[in-house]
C-alpha cells in the first residue's frame, strides 16, 4: 500500500477531508499516512482526530507523526501540500494593510495583487526546499499542491525542480453547478469544458444531451434583476462571452475594473467586501470550535468528499482512469495562445501512468488576453523568487492589473520596498 505524506497537516479539517477520503477508498484504505507540520499543537490535534477516525472506519490505515520533514517524505508515493508561510497576523494582515495605505483594496489577496505577490514570494522558497527533499528521498512521488497562489507556487516548482507536481483547486468542480443553480436551471446530465488559468479559467462549452446551454444561460443571465453576489461573473459573461470559474468577489481583484478609487460606489454595487480580513479573529474562533468538536467526537466518521486528491491516487493505484482539472505547465502549448512557461488549468487524464495533461486548443482571443495579464505578473513573481532580484518584484507589481491601474511607478516601488522590509524575515535574499 502507498505512503501518503501530508505537509501542513495542522489544518485538521482539511486533513480530515483528504485523508478521510483515503480511508474510505479501498485502494488507499491501508495506506501509511505520514503527518508533518511545524506547529506541534496543531499537528497533535490532527493526529488525535485522524486516529479516532481511522479506528471508527475500520483501523486499516497506519497513521504516523513526524517532526523531521525529510523523514516524513522518505519513500513517499504521494505528497499532499497545504502549507501557509507567515502567520495570519501580522503577515497576511500586512498583505492587506500596506497596500491600503496606497489606495489598493483587496478581497482575498491570495492569488494576484500585492497579497498574491508577497504570499508567493514567502511561499516559493519553502516549496523549493520541500521539492529538494523530495528529489532526494522520494524522487518518484507525486506532489499534489493545494497552496495558493496556485499558478505562482505550482509554476515555480514545475519550472525549477524535477518533482512531478500538479496544482489542485475547487473552482472548476463547482463552476457549472453555481452558474446553473443561480439561473434556476437543472444541473443533471451536463457536459462542460473548462480551460485557462487557476481562478480565471473559462467555461467554454456546456451542454445537455447534445444541446448547447449557453444561449439559454446568456438569456437568463441578462434578464436576472434580483440583487445577487455573482455580478462580476455575469458581467464577464456579457463582455467576454463566457463564464469564469472563480467567485465574483475573489475574481474581481484580478482585473482593473472594480476596485477603483475613483468609483467607490462599485464596492457596494458588486458586493465586494474588502475588509473581511479584519474579522479574522471571529473566523478563527469558529474554526477552532470546529476543530475542537472534531477532536472530542469519539463517534467521528467520514463520507468521501469531492476533493481531487484521493481520486488521483486511486486512479494511479488501480489504473482506472479519472479526469481532473489540473494546474500544469503549458508545455507544448496545451493552450495554444498562452505562454509556454505559464501554469495553466486544463483537463488531465489520471491513470497508472500518472497525471497526463490534455491538449486544450486555443481560447477565444479575448479570454486569452485577460489570462495573459495575470500570467505576466505570475511569471515575474516566480522570476523574482528564483533570482532574489528586487527589480523583478517591482516589475511583477507593475504588471499586476489592479496595482498598475491605480498607482504610479514611484508609488509601486515605494510600496514594494515597504512590503519587502516588513517580510524580510522570510525574504532575506531581497535585503
Amino acid at each position: 500500500m502507498p505512503k501518503i505524506t501530508f505537509i501542513g497537516a495542522g489544518s485538521s479539517i482539511f486533513v480530515k477531508n483528504v485523508l478521510g477520503d483515503c480511508m474510505c477508498t479501498p485502494a488507499l484504505a491501508e495506506s501509511s499516512l505520514a503527518l508533518f507540520d511545524i506547529d506541534e499543537k496543531r499537528l497533535r490535534q490532527s493526529e488525535t482526530m485522524l486516529r479516532c477516525l481511522n479506528e471508527n472506519l475500520g483501523g486499516h490505515a497506519n497513521v504516523e507523526v513526524y517532526h523531521d520533514r525529510k523523514e516524513a517524505l522518505r519513500d513517499a508515493d504521494y505528497v499532499i501540500n497545504a502549507i501557509a508561510v507567515g502567520e495570519y497576523s501580522p503577515f497576511i494582515v500586512s498583505d492587506f494593510e500596506i497596500p491600503e495605505k496606497y489606495g489598493l483594496y483587496q478581497t482575498v489577496a491570495d492569488t494576484l495583487g500585492m497579497g498574491g505577490l508577497f504570499r508567493g514570494l514567502r511561499t516559493i522558497p519553502v516549496m523549493l526546499d520541500i521539492a529538494k527533499d523530495m528529489e532526494e528521498v522520494c524522487p518518484d512521488a507525486w506532489l499534489l499542491n493545494y497552496t495558493n497562489p496556485m499558478c505562482i507556487v505550482t509554476g515555480a516548482v514545475q519550472q525549477a525542480t524535477s518533482v512531478k507536481c500538479v496544482g489542485l483547486c475547487h473552482s472548476v468542480q463547482v463552476c457549472a453547478k453555481e452558474l446553473l443553480e443561480g439561473l434556476g436551471m437543472p444541473f443533471d446530465d451536463i457536459i462542460y469544458r473548462i480551460g485557462g488559468i487557476n481562478h480565471q479559467a473559462w467555461l467554454l462549452d456546456i451542454s445537455r444531451h447534445g444541446m448547447d446551454l449557453y444561449p439559454e444561460i446568456r438569456r437568463r443571465a441578462m434578464e436576472r434583476t434580483d440583487d445577487h453576489n455573482d455580478k462580476v461573473r455575469y458581467e464577464f459573461l456579457k463582455m467576454f462571452g463566457y463564464y469564469v470559474t472563480e467567485s465574483s468577489s475573489h475574481g474581481s481583484e484580478y482585473v482593473p475594473y472594480y476596485h477603483k478609487a475613483g468609483y467607490p460606489e462599485l464596492k457596494e454595487q458588486y458586493h465586494l467586501p474588502t475588509d473581511g480580513y479584519k474579522n479574522w479573529a471571529n473566523g478563527k474562533a469558529q474554526y477552532w470550535k470546529e476543530v475542537s468538536d472534531l477532536i472530542q467526537n469519539s463517534a467521528l466518521t467520514h463520507e468521501r468528499s469531492r476533493e481531487y486528491a484521493s481520486y488521483i491516487m486511486e486512479a494511479m493505484e488501480t489504473n482506472i482512469p479519472y479526469e481532473i482539472a489540473g494546474n500544469v505547465l503549458n508545455t507544448g502549448f496545451l493552450i495554444d495562445n498562452l505562454p509556454e512557461k505559464a501554469c495553466v488549468e486544463v483537463p488531465c487524464l489520471v491513470n497508472g501512468n500518472g497525471i497526463q495533461p490534455t491538449h486544450f486548443g486555443p481560447l477565444p482571443e479575448q479570454c486569452a488576453a485577460l489570462n495573459r495579464t495575470n500570467i505576466n505578473m505570475q511569471l515575474l513573481t516566480i522570476q523574482a523568487a528564483l533570482t532574489g532580484k528586487r527589480e523583478h518584484v517591482y516589475q511583477a507589481a507593475m504588471m499586476d492589473p489592479h496595482t498598475s491601474s491605480e498607482l504610479s511607478i514611484g508609488d509601486i516601488v515605494k510600496m514594494c520596498d515597504e512590503m519587502l522590509e516588513f517580510n524580510k524575515i522570510y525574504l532575506p535574499n531581497f535585503n
